[in-house]
């Protein structure tokens, strides 16, 4: 929640209805919140010292081009790379898109501002092989471990990944009664970014490693409790699968590029090996 000193009441409000509308419209994770938070935080204190508080929704309306311009340099002074640079400035754009939408402000200055270049980062897919020993139910077996359902859960939401091209989150944001449990179910239903649905056709196996783990489930559930949960019993979060993903990274010898979401990036690839055309793929890819 913003509580600025030397904000006005009114930019205080509308600052905390952009943080909710990205938390509960755009449905980004919890870190990506986080980072939002910490740039705007950074570009509003650095307003503060530039006009001189209070800081107002009139002030931001009137900046120009020169003023962010300036807090780039701040930014660069300060050590920070390109990338980081790009990043806080999209937060800046996504606050002021917000606060246009909602007729609090306009303020096309940014649209003058090149951002800074920004190295071409293709994500490299896994091989088939690889792919393969990733969803492998004898790689994730953990010979210490007594807890089969935890090697059960890490097997079905590397099946989604690499079997369904779903996003982590995807995944991670499904409820038990999003499971395809019967027979007839061919599909499974996923809610991607935008709350946007989409129906992905889904693979014996993979209904066969999903029914595996709720049968091992570690407690009583219903039908709208999580999925995929932690050893807590709450919603597993999407840094255990990526420390998970890291653990048998090693393990399996993969390179650095093996990642949760480069599962994803397989799925895509190698169904272009396979023949289908890429509009498909980009429907199945949401």
């Amino acid at each position: 929640v913003y509580e600025i000193n030397l904000v006005k009441d009114e930019l205080n409000l509308a600052l905390n209805s952009w943080i909710e509308f990205i938390k509960n419209e755009k449905r980004v994770s919890p870190n990506t919140i986080d980072a939002y938070y910490r740039d705007i935080d950074a570009f509003i204190n650095f307003l503060i010292d530039h006009i001189g508080g209070p800081l107002s929704i009139k002030n931001l309306e009137n900046l120009v081009a020169a003023d962010f311009r300036a807090f780039m340099a701040k930014k660069r002074r300060d050590g920070n790379c390109s990338k980081t640079i790009a990043r806080v400035m999209s937060s800046i754009r996504s606050l002021f898109e917000y606060l246009d939408k909602i007729d609090i402000l306009k303020n096309n200055a940014l649209n003058h501002i090149r951002m800074p270049k920004l190295p071409q980062s293709i994500p490299k897919p896994l091989s088939l092989e690889q792919a393969k020993d990733v969803i492998s139910n004898d790689n994730n077996k953990n010979p210490k471990s007594k807890a089969g359902w935890v090697e059960a859960r890490n097997t079905s939401i590397f099946l989604l990944l690499y079997g369904c091209g779903l996003r982590v989150s995807e995944a991670l944001e499904l409820n038990i009664n999003d499971a395809p449990m019967e027979d007839w179910q061919d599909t499974i239903r996923v809610r991607g970014k935008g709350n946007k649905y989409r129906e992905i056709p889904i693979l014996p196996d993979i209904k066969d490693g999903i029914k595996k783990y709720l049968d091992l489930y570690p407690k009583k559930y219903n039908l709208k409790d999580p999925l995929f949960i932690g050893v807590k019993g709450e919603r597993l979060s999407p840094r255990i699968v990526q420390i998970i993903m890291q653990k048998m990274r090693s393990n399996l010898s993969l390179p650095k590029n093996a990642t949760p979401h480069s599962l994803r990036h397989s799925y895509a690839t190698h169904l272009l090996q396979a023949g289908v055309d890429l509009r498909s793929i980009q429907e199945l890819l949401g």
